[in-house]
């Protein structure tokens, strides 16, 4: 009879930079060898922080069962597809990683992790929405795994006042796939000697969801309307009561954020500029479910809030971005945080900053222009947590008031304009052909050689609704609009412009 030699308990944990993952790896380790078990540890680094995670590799192997074997075992220092038990991993897109590379199967393979996402590179810089489906991520996974255990552990570990990786910890002793005790995991962190507390209090809290057979999902909450703000400006509660007056419910959530978006913007004069112009879509022919009065609503609100060099510096001095990056970086009392910030404004975006008349006198001249430009040749870090950086910005900010004299203010509302009516035009004989026109607001966005790119691809996309007029099915602007998000080069836009002979 063939004897087949006994397997080591092989663990791949995928944790981004700064999550604890070599903590947690030192944690399997240090508990197995205070175990009788031969333990080793191994990693593979990333690239870069979230275009990589790294890896770590643990293998355990009973003591007792090599003294039998007559000497040490060999144990592998990377994982192999498909000879995994068990997976770790700290945040979603790391779940799927692992399943993309064969180390989670389902006949084996114990998957725990989080289902909070960090967003990769990738996704942050698309141009259009880059986000990876968290829906079908989490089908895809639990569908690859033996066993799934999932729950929010990001917020697990914040709520514990612990990190993510003592959360883990917890979740992998619930599980029960390893032969170790309750007991034995927790006399671990014990023996690490920092943040014990709040260790083993995200530890247990960890254990007893896993232990539950904690799948993260909870039955859905019944939907309930939002109640209407009740704000006590008369200009501003007259905005609330002409949204709730003169348009469809179906559509009032959308206008109701865009009043406060752009009140927030610009002004209350601003925010009835918008309704104003929405009155004009409410009154245009559309399907019974009013898409095109929420899709507009939408992408108007957000056309209109176009990022200048005003509404950047607005948002980069606000109470709520120095709390959050206060939170993020996890600051104790009696410590000092310093923010510096990238800028490096052009010309152009200096005269679009100035009222209209000044703007464009510096654009059309030539030693003042030249030694603006000298200036702006490089960029520069300013430090918004000092009295300095912080000024510098809010006086940028405070220009918002001249914004309507501006050039861009001008170059803007002009497209608007005629996006608005191309809309309005193309309702009376297509409605659908009309909501993918609204849609393709998704364009333009940013600042600076971004905006540049968008508004690039967008007249491009509406050079071609005008040439294919009424032909044009709304699907081929779909696809039109799609390929002019898939890169920023346009290669793709002019490849499917040319498929449907709209070059």
């Amino acid at each position: 009879m063939t004897n087949i030699k006994a397997q080591p308990i092989k663990i791949a944990i995928l944790a981004m930079g700064g999550e604890g993952g070599g903590v947690l790896a030192d944690w399997i380790v240090d508990m197995g060898e205070a175990n009788g078990y031969v333990a080793q540890t191994t990693s593979v680094p990333g690239v870069a922080q979230r275009t990589g995670a790294t890896i770590y590799y643990v293998e355990l192997y009973p003591i007792a069962q090599a003294d039998a074997d007559g000497g040490h075992p060999v144990l592998a220092l990377m994982p192999l597809p498909g000879d995994v038990d068990v997976v770790l991993a700290s945040e979603l897109m790391e779940a799927g990683r692992a399943v993309q590379r064969g180390l989670v199967t389902n006949d084996r393979t114990t998957l725990i992790a989080s289902t909070h996402r960090v967003f990769s590179i990738a996704e942050k810089s698309a141009l259009g929405d880059g986000r990876v489906d968290s829906a079908q991520l989490l089908a895809h996974t639990a569908k690859a795994a033996k066993r799934f255990i999932r729950f929010d552990m990001a917020q697990a570990a914040e709520a514990s006042g612990s990190v993510i990786s003592a959360v883990l910890f917890g979740a992998l002793a619930g599980s029960g796939v390893l032969p170790f005790s309750r007991a034995q995991f927790e006399a671990t962190i014990e023996r690490g000697g920092v943040g014990i507390k709040p260790s083993l209090k995200a530890f247990g809290g960890a254990f007893a969801r896993a232990q539950a057979g904690d799948d993260g999902e909870t039955p859905p909450e019944p939907a309930v309307a939002p109640p209407m703000p009740q704000p006590r400006h008369p200009a501003v509660r007259a905005l609330v009561e002409r949204v709730q007056h003169d348009f469809p419910l179906a559509a009032q959530d959308f206008l109701l954020e865009g009043v406060r978006r752009l009140i927030d913007y610009q002004d209350v004069a601003y925010a009835g500029l918008y309704l104003d112009r929405m009155a004009t879509i409410a009154a245009l022919p559309s399907n019974d479910d009013h898409r095109l009065l929420r899709e507009t609503a939408r992408h108007l609100a957000l056309w209109m809030s176009y990022e200048d060099t005003a509404r950047v510096a607005a948002l980069k001095t606000r109470a709520t971005r120095f709390e959050r990056v206060r939170g993020e970086a996890r600051v104790q009392p009696g410590q000092v945080l310093a923010i510096n910030e990238y800028m490096h404004p052009r010309l152009q975006e200096i005269c679009e900053t100035l009222p209209g008349g000044i703007g464009r006198w510096l654009m059309g001249s030539t030693l003042p222009k030249k030694i603006v430009e000298r200036f702006t040749q490089h960029g520069r870090v300013i430090q918004t947590s000092s009295l300095r950086g912080y000024l510098m910005l809010r006086t940028v900010a405070a220009m918002k008031r001249w914004r309507r004299s501006t050039m861009r203010y001008a170059e803007e509302n002009r497209r608007i304009e005629e996006w608005l009516q191309r809309i309005a035009a193309t309702a009376q004989r297509n409605p659908e052909l009309a909501v993918e026109l609204a849609q393709c607001q998704r364009l333009v966005k940013g600042y600076s050689d971004t905006h540049e790119r968008g508004i690039r691809n967008y007249d491009t996309v509406m050079r071609a609704v005008e040439r294919a007029g009424a032909q044009l099915a709304p699907a081929t602007l779909r696809e039109l609009r799609d390929a002019a998000l898939a890169d920023e080069h346009g290669h793709k836009l002019q490849a499917a412009l040319a498929q449907h002979a709209l070059a």
